[in-house]
This record gives structure tokens, C-alpha cells and sequence, in this order.
């Protein structure tokens, strides 16, 4: 069932430095989306990757319609989803377009595989997942585009690479455990004990 969008009428808008200075508040995990076949190939560092359904599994992602991986996904009808571990922050950041690197010269320096779709996936990635569109819906700037995973393939590492406050941060569940350990109050002390 689809809801039929409505013009909402707000009394105070809300600026875009405002809505953005928010949005910093919220911790993203990187990710890289591909798309494209062959030589035509492109992506796109984003921290809009989110599951949808878990039956079937199904994800979605924000994507910028100016984005030039935007009509590659349209017209082939796949895309790959790169988590990035946190040793990554290189491939975060040709992908965010650091260089000026475009297209297939963002893919050089790091090692890919191609899916059963024909997408890009990054060897060593926290998880590759590949994903047919299912549908795609467009609001404002930008495209949701729904995914249906075909295939996913984990790694064994657990670091992650995310972003908070306009930098990149490590994620590390058993560094930051071990951290979270040293500084916090036993729990005898807090019941006298």
C-alpha cells in the first residue's frame, strides 16, 4: 500500500543549517554504494544505509538524483553495499569525491570482485551485499531506493568505520569495551558493597 504524499504546511520553516547542525548529532555507518557494470562503473560514500524487512531482507538507501551513481542504479537495476571497516577511511574518501577522483578511477587502489549482478564489491569490506532494486521513490533531492538482497557475504572483522560531527570515527566493540571497562564505577560500589 502506498501512502499518497500531502503538501505540509509548517508555520516556521526550518533552515538547512539548522536541519544539517541536527543531523550531525546522529552517528552514521560508512558505507560505499556501487553501481554500474563493466567500465561503467561508479559510486558513492554514504551513511544512509538502513534494513527495511528482514523477510524478505531487504534494505534501502538515500541517494542524492544528481548523483551520477543514481542513473546507473535506474537503468541496471542493482547496486552493491560496502560496509566499511574502520581501516578503510581511504576508500570513504575517494568515494566522497576527495581527489576529485570520478566513476571507474574511484575504484583504483583497493581490490574488487564483481556480484552475480554485475556491481562492484570491496574485498575485505565488514560486509558486501547485493542488492536488486525493488522499487525506488522520489522525494525532494533525492531518490529511497529499496533493495532486495540477492547475496551477502560477512567478514571476520569487527571494526567499524562511522561518522558523527563531520569527521570519520573507529568503532571498535572490544577496544571500546575494554575503554568503557577502565573508566567505569563498579557495580559493588554503586549498591555499597
Amino acid at each position: 500500500m502506498n501512502v499518497v504524499p500531502r503538501e505540509l504546511m509548517t508555520k516556521i520553516p526550518v533552515s538547512s543549517a539548522d536541519f544539517r547542525g541536527a543531523m550531525r548529532h546522529l552517528t552514521g555507518g560508512v558505507s560505499v554504494i556501487t553501481a554500474g557494470r563493466g567500465k561503467d562503473i561508479t559510486g558513492m560514500t554514504v551513511t544512509s544505509v538502513t534494513s527495511l524487512s528482514v523477510d524478505p531482507p531487504t534494505l534501502l538507501v538515500s541517494i542524492n538524483r544528481d548523483a551520477s551513481s543514481f542513473p546507473l542504479i535506474r537503468r541496471h537495476g542493482a547496486f552493491g553495499v560496502n560496509i566499511l571497516a574502520a581501516d578503510q577511511l581511504d576508500v570513504a574518501e575517494r568515494f566522497a569525491g576527495k581527489g576529485g577522483l570520478k566513476g571507474a578511477d574511484r575504484f583504483a587502489g583497493a581490490q574488487w570482485v564483481t556480484a552475480a549482478s554485475g556491481v562492484p564489491l570491496l574485498v575485505g569490506a565488514l560486509s558486501v551485499v547485493d542488492c536488486e532494486v525493488e522499487e525506488i521513490v522520489e522525494r525532494h533531492s533525492h531518490g529511497i531506493v529499496i533493495g532486495r538482497v540477492r547475496d551477502i557475504k560477512n567478514s571476520a572483522r569487527t571494526a567499524a568505520l562511522a561518522y558523527w560531527h563531520g569527521q570519520y570515527v573507529a568503532v571498535d566493540q572490544d577496544e571500546d569495551a575494554a575503554r568503557l571497562a577502565e573508566v567505569s564505577v563498579p557495580v559493588r560500589s554503586l549498591r555499597g558493597a
